[in-house]
């Protein structure tokens, strides 16, 4: 049988390092997979009394998982202590939101990579007709 796999080099990370170092931003992304995979890895990371506003994601399921700190991954409405080594599935079509409850909260998200052309926050963009 054929072997279809792309050759591609493994991705190691050591997660709580990354969530720890005072070299990259207080806030936002601190690590991600390389975009040529089929999935997408972000290490999130906010201080205290900051996250992710609420939002709703209609095509992917999303985990998250708990890094450093403490924090809440609020879904429809309830929220959900996360702590390092928990984890949350959040389904599509949910709306999500995250907050801090420490300083120094990360959260490890992974879901499939987007079609591209497709972003968190916007619907995608009216078909038009084509021309004649």
């Amino acid at each position: 049988m054929p072997d279809d796999r792309t050759t591609r080099a493994p991705e190691a990370a050591d997660l709580a390092a990354l969530a720890g170092a005072d070299d990259g931003p207080r806030a936002g992304v601190r690590w991600h997979l390389p975009s040529d995979g089929d999935l997408n890895a972000n290490l999130v990371a906010f201080p205290a009394g900051e996250g992710v506003d609420e939002h709703v994601n209609l095509l992917l399921d999303v985990l998250m998982l708990g890094v450093a700190g403490e924090g809440d991954v609020i879904v429809d409405g309830v929220a959900h202590a996360l702590r390092p080594g928990g984890l949350v599935l959040v389904p599509r079509g949910a709306r999500r939101a995250t907050r801090a409850r420490s300083d120094r909260f990360a959260y490890l998200t992974v879901h499939r990579r987007r079609a591209p052309g497709i972003s968190l926050g916007r619907s995608p963009a009216p078909s038009r007709p084509a021309p004649s």
